[in-house]
């Protein structure tokens, strides 16, 4: 008898997918995709194991389109435990998850648990046929992983998720390349057409990005400072890989002079890419935007943005196998194989702790990276443990080197940090941190107390090119009102596509240089990493690390002597305005520090942005600094009993759920979004979408829904993955999307 992991329509079965081919590719894949790490002889065995339970009649009638249910995976994850004991239990969560996703070993979550399965209740029987087929090896060898003293189950769990993600990715690859050739005959076996097109090398980056650089010209103190830094950090690209850290203040162009040294560093040590991590969603289109213009002709194939996946709901299923797989095909995410990465905090960390396979599938490409966390300062309190967790091993057991890049550095190697690194792990790249912050001393800054709405736009008309930043949309949509008949007067908020908040700033851009009336009302997006400078910022209560980052648009480039450029920080008199319940202790902090008699003249000196940390981080409780108790859960399990899919739902960064809404803001946004209607894949129309999304918090989405204001495109073709706003009455130029409803008034008071 014939065995087929794959179908097509013809009867004669001439050109279906052998399964021990299937078996045998994903197998070369998977150990591929595991050599980063060395794990490719474990990633190789859950490649032939993984559809084990095709070789049942059951399955097969399936395949040739009887409607019944087949558990397909089972079977090969109990043969991974009878053959390999404990080894074999870290490749069955993945075998046994490589459909529905990763379950909890013992007990808890929405999945039947690992052991429950093991138990192969009604599964079919499996046909002696695979044991010809099939070469397994005799026995595997465990994992060679660097121990951490207090990590060791935590490290057993990430190592299974690694191997998940190795066998999920090689799993689509193939499953894409068989019917890519049944569609388009004579392509490769292993990739299908769509990801033949070649991308470019390090090597072929670095050269363009050598080539823009020396454009600049040290033709300031500000300039000099910054091209004194970029050299240093370049030249620190020969220490062996690891975890470092880039400590400089803000504007002094850390983003260049980090993916300078990211691409040496990766070219140095056989490194296969570089992964950008921005903490919002809304700098990562501006960001990525500069590497494309720093890399040239080349731009465009080696940056791939991915901020913000179109959540996919289940479409009804066929009873026809190949149908079953082009639906998988659809709504598979990015697996990263790109020179470039540009992701969000939120994207990064929530897949390290994932479980679902369209989310784990792009792990295994960050093994043997130059992983830059931007910001790193903006990891939230209430994860830091786990979330440090993970860069450490990271770094410890899968040759990534990761980049702490912040102008606020948090000191998690601090020695009274319970759970951060070890001090000797961090090296500085940075030359001459302390000195650096004396070099770029641009602005003063000063708190000037209490004001209201009325007392805070009087001074804001008073003044010719200013910028106000506060907490949340409604404070900036009130204070923009209030200011909208003043010349030059701007407002930002995400509640804009990336797109429209591009083109303001180019406005506001233009009216700065021409010395022109401007008047700027922004939420905190425009804090990180947007390249502004103007002669004076207010600045809302917040974080002493917001508070810098406000201070990085005021005198940017050193155009006015520091003592003509001030941060004013101010309190709110409205308590409707104050900040968001979770950033409230940040502000509390900073006025803490702010009141001390030392801090007053520089709250922003490296030696007040120590005491702020201390009082936000080193004091904190092991509770407060993992809510969640991941840690405490790992380290309570065993190999048996990981709890692989309750780490997965306590991870998130989040807690309110974002839709994403497709603004159709020009030609080229309609364009693609007609080109929706009749695609037969949706990835590079997705990324094509991506400048003209807005994220809004659920129940702002649903009411919009509700009303009809939001709608699927083409639900037949792709279920409710893409939801246009179809009613532009309510996306205004000055405001995005604003509707006066109570549902929609609640989304907006938020922080962006």
């Amino acid at each position: 008898m014939n065995f087929y992991a794959h179908s097509t329509p013809r009867s004669d079965k001439g050109d279906w997918q052998p399964l021990s081919e299937h078996l045998a590719n994903v197998a070369s894949l998977a150990a591929e995709h595991g050599l980063a790490f060395g794990a490719q002889e474990l990633a190789s065995v859950s490649g032939l194991l993984h559809d084990l339970g095709k070789y049942s009649d059951d399955f097969q009638r399936r395949i040739a389109g009887d409607a019944i249910r087949v558990d397909h995976a089972t079977r090969g994850a109990m043969v991974a435990v009878e053959r390999y004991k404990l080894v074999g239990m870290l490749l069955a969560y993945g075998i046994a998850g490589h459909h529905a996703g990763l379950a909890n070993g013992n007990e808890g979550g929405e999945r039947n648990a690992l052991f429950e399965r093991l138990k192969g209740v009604c599964l079919p029987p499996l046909k002696d046929d695979w044991r010809r087929e099939i070469a397994l090896p005799e026995q595997v060898n465990p994992p060679k992983l660097i121990p951490h003293k207090d990590r060791g189950m935590f490290q057993f769990a990430f190592f299974a998720r690694m191997l998940f993600s190795c066998l999920v990715d090689a799993d689509y690859l193939d499953t894409e390349a068989f019917y890519d050739r049944i569609a388009l005959p004579g392509q490769p076996n292993h990739r299908s057409a769509s990801r033949a097109l070649e991308t470019p090398s390090l090597h072929a980056l670095r050269e363009r990005l050598d080539t823009y650089l020396s454009g600049f010209a040290a033709d300031s103190d500000v300039n000099r400072v910054r091209a004194d830094i970029l050299a240093h950090t370049r030249q620190a690209a020969e220490h062996a890989p690891g975890l470092f850290s880039l400590t400089v203040p803000t504007g002094g162009g850390k983003t260049l002079a980090s993916l300078a040294f990211a691409l040496d560093h990766a070219i140095k040590y056989g490194l296969r890419r570089v992964v950008f991590v921005i903490p919002f969603t809304s700098i990562v289109e501006q960001n990525a935007a500069v590497f494309r213009s720093a890399f040239g002709d080349l731009g465009e194939a080696a940056v791939l943005e991915h901020h913000s996946a179109f959540v996919a709901a289940p479409l009804a299923r066929s009873d026809a196998e190949r149908y079953q797989a082009r639906e998988k095909l659809r709504l598979a995410m990015e697996n990263w194989d790109a020179p470039i990465i540009v992701t969000t905090a939120v994207q990064f960390f929530e897949s390290l702790f994932a479980a679902r396979p369209s989310q784990c599938r792009k792990l295994h490409n960050i093994a043997g990276s130059v992983v830059i966390l931007d910001e790193a300062q903006t990891l939230p309190l209430k994860l830091l443990r786990p979330a440090v967790a993970a860069i450490d091993e990271l770094a410890r057991n899968y040759r990534s080197s990761i980049v702490l890049c912040t102008a606020t550095q948090p000191a998690l190697n601090a020695p009274d940090f319970r759970g951060g690194f070890d001090k000797e792990q961090v090296r500085e790249l940075a030359p001459n941190p302390p000195e650096l912050f004396c070099k770029l001393d641009r602005v003063r800054v000063r708190h000037v107390g209490t004001l209201d709405d009325d007392a805070l736009t009087a001074q804001l008309r008073d003044l010719h090119q200013v910028l106000c930043i506060v907490n949340n949309r409604r404070h900036a949509r009130a204070l923009y009102q209030a200011l909208a008949d003043q010349p030059g007067a701007r407002h930002l908020t995400t509640l804009m596509c990336a797109k429209h908040r591009s083109q303001v700033l180019a406005e506001v851009r233009v009216r700065l240089k021409a010395g022109e009336p401007c008047r700027l009302v922004s939420t905190s997006l425009i804090e990180a990493g947007v390249d502004i400078s103007l002669p004076t910022v207010y600045r809302a209560e917040a974080g002493l690390d917001s508070v810098a980052q406000a201070a990085g648009r005021c005198n940017r480039n050193g155009e006015r002597a520091a003592e003509l450029s001030e941060v004013r920080v101010f309190a709110p008199a409205n308590s409707d305005w104050a900040p968001p319940q979770e950033l409230r202790q940040f502000a509390q902090a900073a006025q803490e520090v702010m009141r001390q008699p030392q801090f007053r003249g520089d709250p922003l000196s490296p030696s007040a942005i120590e005491a702020y940390f201390r009082l936000l981080y080193w004091q904190k409780g092991d509770k407060e600094l993992d809510a969640a108790n991941l840690l405490g859960l790992c380290a309570g399990s065993r190999i048996d009993s990981l709890p692989m899919e309750t780490l997965a739902a306590k991870f998130r960064m989040i807690d309110t759920v974002q839709m994403p809404v497709i603004v159709p803001f020009d030609d080229d946004a309609r364009q693609s979004i007609e080109g929706l209607r009749h695609a037969e894949k949706s990835g590079g129309l997705a990324r094509k979408l991506q400048p003209y999304l807005v994220q809004l918090p659920r129940n702002g989405f649903d009411a919009l829904r509700n009303a009809g204001a939001v709608q699927p495109v083409a639900p037949e073709r792709w279920g409710e993955q893409f939801m246009e706003l179809v009613n532009m009455d309510i996306y205004s130029r000055e405001f995005g999307i604003w509707w006066d409803t109570p549902s929609f008034m609640e989304t907006a008071n938020t922080i962006f």
